[in-house]
């Protein structure tokens, strides 16, 4: 799995790999990347069926950790720092979980290793609902999703991952059938037989509801050699709505 991948910083720094949440993409976390690569090498990666990495009938995060194994073996990076939102979190557990000698720190934003049900089914109707093949405009296809997603950011998040073809007319980007049909894996609870050693940070936002205070017992429980830190004020989208206070908390705990 060649993942498609953004490098920003000099090479002689402490490698940081950064992943993305479901439905996301290696640029949504463009702008805290740069901040970072002034004293970190960064890597900001689009995971399997998602940005410009490749599709896949195969969509789990056993296969998810196993892709971040490659990409760390591939450019040869010592035990990076790796950094996961929502679904790259839970990729980032995964892999420290199976191959916990190869990371020095993990830093995991708004999501547990728990099991999550199933809260995608409108957007998943939405994108579906689109007719990429005619569309002329993102101005068409946004007034067409606004009939399922009447929340203009969510909009705009989502329909970046349509893209203008060479030919003319518009594609998907990220690998909608494939997620569409297998949505459920990316709630699944992580496959975790031991606990886990490798120094992590969990951050959340105060209102968003993924990191509750039972999931922060499981943590405790799961990880022995974490933290946990609230940011007030912010929801699921913490990169986007809190960017300062996270760049803190992420410095704070790698420096």
């Amino acid at each position: 799995m060649n993942l498609f991948y953004r490098e920003i910083g000099e090479r002689g720094n402490k490698p940081l790999i950064i992943l993305h949440g479901l439905f996301g993409q290696c640029d949504n976390w463009m702008t805290l990347g740069k901040q970072l690569s002034e004293k970190l090498h960064v890597f900001l990666v689009d995971q399997r069926n998602h940005g410009q990495s490749p599709h896949s009938d195969d969509f789990n995060y056993q296969l998810m950790a196993e892709d971040l194994k490659e990409f760390i073996e591939t450019h040869q990076l010592e035990k990076p720092i790796i950094l996961g939102h929502s679904m790259g979190g839970k990729t980032v557990m995964q892999f420290a979980a199976n191959y916990p000698e190869m990371v020095s720190r993990m830093i995991v934003v708004d999501i547990s290793p728990r099991f999550y049900p199933v809260h995608h089914q409108t957007i998943l109707e939405g994108l579906n609902a689109l007719p990429i093949d005619s569309i002329k405009t993102r101005g068409e296809a946004d007034k067409l999703l606004a009939e399922y997603i009447p929340n203009f950011g969510e909009r705009s998040f989502l329909l970046k991952n349509i893209y203008r073809k060479k030919e003319g007319g518009f594609a998907w980007r990220v690998n909608l059938p494939v997620i569409t049909a297998k949505i459920e894996e990316v709630g699944k609870a992580l496959a975790m037989t031991h606990s886990i050693e490798v120094p992590t940070l969990f951050i959340g936002g105060t209102n968003s509801n993924y990191i509750q205070q039972a999931d922060q017992e499981e943590i405790n429980e799961k990880f022995a050699s974490v933290s946990v830190e609230m940011i007030e004020g912010a929801g699921h989208w913490v990169h986007a709505e809190k960017p300062q206070e996270l760049l803190l908390a992420i410095n704070s705990f790698i420096f």
